[in-house]
């Protein structure tokens, strides 16, 4: 028999294991929502394997706690949230003011929570003197859609960098347009990511002063690309972003995003030139991607994969002296059969318009945005929740990386 103890850290390391994968997964382009459902269902069973220990399970996973410790902070977050531990939150507090790195799993753990058992917490959160709280607490409300109300507004005018961008970034989410001013006046600013958050949630409520700080986002590689290139080819004018991306994809430095701009931007007029794409290894997938975001063509169910795979690799080798240490972000995509989807495009390209703009097949409107976040892979439900917000002015943007079970109730 596997001793009482055995099975405890068996579920704290698999609950650990399995939040971290989620955290990528909500951003990955092979999965979707029924995936993250089961997913989900399997971090719950862990987690229910630790609540049935009772405070053994949380005395094991505070004792694993360290510097870079996520998944350990998340569960720990969890478990005293749920029991209202606040003896352990003390305990969590002080280990997050030495190990920053750990609050993403604090964040995961207060998105994933019921607002109900978060919200007695929160008041305390935004009106703590310590930046790191106030940002905990702005983000919370983020994460749930709920408006934080006056501490709101005082966060756009906090001294602290990173509550001011934590800020933005809630009223962008719940797109509170009676805070366009307060939020305007942090479009300028030096630090980065308040910059890049204020011009977000100023871009999100329909500002076109917005746009042109976006697309220097959207033309640097990092955390804030894709999120800038979604909401700038949601509100940006066909014309324009035709021009600009013909410009990007010249250049191989920027043809890969380029192409993913191409698949946002939705006009079918550039298939031809994807489908060239194709034969073009460093490219080929992300062209795939890019043909299925457009015309709803799922590659592997209508076999348009190629059945041998190429000998490609532009992950990190084991060289310790290449710099390449980065690993290859079309990873998870299927690769293209450029003369199957040639083939198939002939056949199927008349039930597109050129100058229309389409998403999974279906021209750009309210239904086609909400279908793909009913049926999209991740990456194209995160374009679809921008797309959505600007046919649905006066609500909050739809949240692609709450849990699956309450993504399923606010789709209906």
């Amino acid at each position: 028999m596997v001793p009482i103890s055995s099975m405890i850290e068996q579920h704290a390391e698999e609950a650990c294991f399995l939040i971290l994968l989620h955290d990528h997964a909500v951003r990955a382009p092979h999965y979707d929502l029924d995936d993250l459902s089961k997913l989900d269902e399997r971090i719950d069973a862990h987690l229910d394997g630790l609540r049935i220990a009772g405070s053994t399970g949380l005395e094991t996973l505070l004792a694993q706690l360290g510097p870079h410790t996520v998944g350990e902070m998340f569960a720990s977050v969890l478990l005293s949230f749920e029991a209202a531990n606040a003896q352990a939150l003390s305990r969590l507090s002080e280990h997050l003011r030495t190990a920053m790195e750990t609050e993403r799993g604090y964040l995961m753990a207060l998105g994933w929570l019921d607002w109900e058992r978060v919200s007695p917490w929160i008041d305390r959160m935004l009106s703590s003197p310590e930046p790191l709280f106030r940002r905990l607490g702005l983000a919370a409300c983020g994460m749930h859609r709920h408006d934080p109300g006056p501490a709101l507004l005082a966060g756009l005018s906090d001294a602290a960098p990173s509550v001011l961008a934590r800020a933005a970034r809630t009223a962008g989410e719940l797109r509170r347009r009676d805070l366009l001013p307060a939020i305007r006046a942090q479009c300028l600013q030096v630090d980065a990511a308040t910059r890049f958050w204020a011009n977000w949630a100023a871009a999100q409520m329909g500002d076109q002063q917005a746009l042109e700080p976006l697309r220097s986002f959207a033309e640097q590689p990092g955390e804030f690309q894709y999120r800038a290139l979604c909401v700038l080819l949601t509100w940006q004018e066909r014309e324009p972003s035709i021009a600009w991306i013909r410009q990007w994809v010249q250049d191989p430095r920027d043809r890969r995003i380029g192409i993913q701009a191409l698949g946002l931007l939705g006009d079918p007029v550039c298939v031809p030139w994807l489908i060239q794409q194709m034969s073009d290894l460093p490219y080929a997938r992300v062209a795939g991607e890019a043909f299925s975001l457009i015309t709803g063509a799922d590659l592997a169910l209508l076999d348009l994969e190629l059945q041998a795979l190429p000998d490609f690799d532009a992950g990190p080798n084991d060289n310790p002296e290449d710099p390449n240490v980065a690993m290859d972000p079309d990873e998870n995509l299927p690769w293209p059969d450029p003369q199957a989807i040639d083939g198939w495009w002939h056949a199927n390209g008349g039930d597109f318009q050129v100058g229309n703009r389409y998403m999974l097949g279906l021209a750009h409107g309210e239904h086609s945005f909400q279908q793909a976040l009913v049926r999209g892979q991740q990456r194209q439900r995160v374009a679809a929740a921008c797309g959505l917000a600007r046919f649905r002015p006066t609500e909050v943007l739809f949240p692609t990386s709450a849990p699956a079970w309450r993504q399923k109730r606010l789709l209906g």
